[in-house]
């Protein structure tokens, strides 16, 4: 019995002393944290709404009925959500919103991510002359009214909903492009990028092999503090008749909508605000765990 005692205690040993790669122990250290793992699931589950919503309506998000207008809440009108002022179902409506702003949320900081990660990693490890350069050409950028750049964005190119991403993502990524660049800056005097030097790599080839990937950490933390913005800045655009546009919607659309009609029909403000609130704060609490998960200090 001792001896079976002794060989699980050696595996078990042996297990602890193997260690675990940075990434599995921060998704480990992810979930520990409570509020972060709560997070998670509550934003996959507005996820799988925004995506199956639509679907399993019995109602398009664009339908009209003239006679099921301000229908409250409830089951028994078969209106969840209720209508708005044209009898169009709020439930469907806000699920499609939610596609609409999470995915223009996505998309627009995988453009800030594209644009950010080149400009800072290359301007960090080139330093010199083409940092100076490049790092004032984002100060500049930086010292522009973002919304006011945005608007004008908007406006020189169209309302298109392709290109409201682009234009949000062509102004999000000058943080994005600070941090990466002193990340580099750090990273390039560290010994394996030295030897790949040494051994003449060319200086692309150790910007995307060496330095971009050691990026990811910080880069991650960042993607989860941006969308939330993303979507905020859009909805904001929205409010002010400047982003999506009929037969599309969004939350912001919605929101403006539901301002309008808040004293005859409060539940058109109520839901998409709440799922908007629910959403931004679920990225926070997951951009809040993934920094203490990704903080080497703290292993």
């Amino acid at each position: 019995m001792s001896t079976v005692l002794e060989a699980v205690d050696e595996k078990v040993a042996e297990a602890e002393t193997q260690g675990r790669s940075l990434w599995q122990d921060a998704r480990r250290r992810l979930f520990a944290n409570r509020a972060a793992s709560v997070a998670f699931w509550v934003l996959l589950f507005i996820v799988a709404l925004a995506i199956l919503g639509p679907m399993i309506s019995s109602h398009n998000f664009d339908d009209i009925h003239y006679d099921a207008m301000y229908e409250s809440p409830g089951f028994q009108s078969g209106y969840l959500f209720g209508t708005d002022p044209l009898g169009r179902d709020l439930f469907t409506r806000t699920m499609m919103g939610a596609r609409i702003s999470l995915l223009l949320g996505v998309l627009a900081t995988l453009v800030s991510l594209l644009i950010g990660i080149s400009w800072g990693a290359t301007a960090g490890y080139l330093g010199g002359r083409v940092d100076n350069l490049m790092m004032r050409f984002v100060d500049i950028m930086y010292s522009l009214p973002f919304m006011f750049l945005v608007i004008i964005l908007m406006v020189l190119f169209g309302r298109n909903i392709f290109l409201i991403f682009v234009a949000l993502g062509a102004v999000e990524w000058l943080t994005m492009a600070r941090i990466v660049r002193g990340q580099t800056m750090a990273l390039k005097h560290r010994e394996f990028v030295e030897a790949a030097v040494a051994t003449g790599v060319p200086a692309l080839t150790i910007i995307r092999r060496h330095v971009v990937p050691n990026l990811l950490g910080p880069v991650v933390v960042y993607v989860t503090l941006t969308i939330p913005q993303v979507i905020l800045v859009e909805s904001f655009l929205s409010f002010l008749g400047l982003g999506v546009q009929e037969p599309l919607t969004s939350w912001g659309v919605l929101i403006k909508e539901g301002a309008d009609e808040m004293e005859t029909a409060s539940w058109l403000l109520i839901f998409p605000a709440l799922f908007l609130g629910m959403t931004l704060f679920c990225f926070n609490f997951i951009g809040d765990g993934l920094r203490d998960a990704l903080d080497p200090r703290d292993r």
